[in-house]
């Protein structure tokens, strides 16, 4: 894909990819989430790729969806795949009824590789939770964070109402969402959304800092399983859950090359230098979940 509202860059084993319409402050857009969705597709596929990192071009990080079509913007309604009936009823299970943040936030929580980031300005809406589904975010000084779909008339979107009372509890969760106001780079940071708040220069230093600790010292296999695991084991009733996945975890990769080279390394003295590769050395337990359709 030809990428019109993303810029995607690979250097030394660290993908970025900058959300691009600085003159609209990186709004929203079907084209966008498309764009970003081909590009995370990419990272997973390509070997080179130890981390991608998420930012934004310009003064904004994402101001949220493009509002240009005015007061009708979120009415599904008019058009051949739209999942509104001709007697106004909704067709909820039409995969056109689906939002478009969540498909973006979902595919992001699908990752096989380590995802930072990097927010360097105004984060609202979907720019915020876009964020949600990130593994590590940091934030500029500047930044701020708005969970302002109540302030629309609408409610929260990108799943968000499953990842965000999971990140920062549910009554800073309902607080925020119902309120719909701004928060700055430091409550964000005391309210657990951020790791970390840097000056506007050093973010994304700061988050190529973090990706190298990653890349340069993590098995790729074992980071994918572990990013996985940690995610999908917040959804489980009961931590025999989690035994049954990292014992198999455990067998799988305790007979690996890379099991073998982490532990000689350690003995050695020596940086390692892992052989398996999330393309081909996912073991074949994975995937151990069954992907759940929309309807």
């Amino acid at each position: 894909m030809e990428y019109a509202q993303i810029r995607y860059e690979v250097d030394e084993g660290i993908a970025t990819l900058t959300l691009n319409r600085s003159d609209k402050l990186n709004a929203y857009s079907i084209r966008m989430m498309e764009e970003m969705i081909d590009a995370f597709d990419r990272a997973d596929a390509d070997d080179e790729v130890g981390a991608v990192i998420v930012t934004g071009e310009g003064r904004a990080f994402c101001a949220g969806a493009d509002l240009e079509m005015g007061a009708k913007v979120f009415d599904a309604a008019g058009g051949p795949d739209s999942p509104i009936r001709a007697d106004g009823s909704i067709d909820y299970a039409s995969p056109h009824a689906r939002d478009y943040g969540g498909r973006l936030t979902l595919r992001i929580f699908e990752s096989l590789k380590p995802v930072i980031g990097a927010v360097n300005g105004p984060a609202v809406g979907i720019g915020a939770t876009m964020l949600l589904p990130m593994d590590i975010r940091l934030a500029s000084e500047g930044a701020r964070f708005g969970f302002v779909f109540a302030r629309r008339g609408i409610v929260p979107e990108g799943a968000s109402m499953w990842f965000l009372p999971r990140i920062v509890g549910i009554d800073r969760a309902l607080e925020w969402c119902m309120s719909g106001r701004l928060l700055d780079a430091e409550e964000a940071l005391a309210g657990r959304l951020v790791r970390s708040v840097h000056a506007p220069d050093d973010l994304l230093a700061a988050a190529r800092a973090l990706a190298r600790e990653i890349v340069d010292n993590a098995a790729p296999v074992s980071v994918a399983l572990t990013r996985q695991m940690l995610w999908r084991g917040l959804g489980m009733a009961h931590p025999m859950e989690a035994h049954r996945i990292d014992s198999r975890g455990v067998l799988a990769r305790g007979r690996s090359g890379d099991a073998r080279e982490g532990v000689m390394a350690f003995l050695e003295k020596r940086a390692a230098t892992f052989p398996d590769r999330v393309s081909s050395g996912m073991p074949d337990y994975f995937p151990w979940w069954e992907e759940p359709g929309y309807f």
